[in-house]
């Protein structure tokens, strides 16, 4: 086990929420930690890597583990996280999911035949620049599957993409070093604003949806 990151980072149980779980894990296991923690960010958008990162960086800077080590177990759990996604869509199809989405409340199998198409037009693009956009990173995984993109390609985009995202987020809590107490007032605040972000944009596509679906029955109620 680590020593409590060094004395650079309170340990787990004096932090909260994401922090306090993913300095756990880097507490238990080390380096592969991080990489178990941003694997569970690819699978649920809403755990912000934007907080797991630095806090890896500042382990790296305190000694726990090396630099290297940091960016190279987050890229893999990155990449791992991606290929399940990737498989789900590829293993169940478009048509399956269609027909998913349909038993779905608030889904359309029209989302899934959007997405596939936005995906088949910008091809590649998706994969690499989505690396860069959180909850999006996560979700063109499935669309990649569902088109059958080689594997090779979608992991060596995934890879390059996740670690250029990954090392800039990592190097802030490296270079910060020492100097926690400059961040850990922002922690919780960051983290609750990322996962508050991703409730006001589902809030919002729920009640849009309702609202079409509304008008849409009233059309039918009326023989439109």
């Amino acid at each position: 086990m680590l020593p409590t990151i060094l004395q650079s980072i309170p340990p787990s149980d004096e932090l909260s929420g994401v922090a306090g779980w993913a300095v756990g894990l880097m507490e238990a296991v080390g380096a592969p930690g991080a990489g178990i923690a941003i694997a569970a960010e690819n699978l649920f958008p809403p755990i912000p890597s934007e907080v797991i990162l630095p806090l890896a960086g500042l382990t790296a800077a305190a000694g726990g583990f090396s630099l290297a080590e940091a960016i190279l177990w987050t890229t893999a759990g990155s990449v791992v996280g991606a290929l399940l996604l990737y498989s789900l869509g590829r293993i169940l199809g478009h048509e399956r999911l269609a027909r998913i989405a349909e038993r779905m409340p608030l889904v359309r199998s029209s989302d899934i035949d959007k997405t596939t198409a936005w995906f088949a037009k910008h091809g590649w693009k998706t994969v690499f620049f989505g690396r860069f956009l959180p909850i999006f990173r996560s979700l063109i995984s499935i669309p990649a599957g569902i088109e059958r993109m080689p594997v090779p390609l979608f992991l060596g985009l995934t890879a390059v993409g996740s670690a250029i995202w990954n090392t800039i987020f990592i190097m802030i809590g490296y270079t910060l070093g020492q100097n926690w107490h400059v961040i850990e007032p922002y922690m919780d605040w960051l983290q609750w604003l990322v996962i508050g972000a991703v409730l006001v944009v589902i809030a919002w596509w729920v009640s849009r949806r309702m609202l079409l679906n509304h008008r849409e029955g009233k059309h039918l109620l009326h023989g439109e």
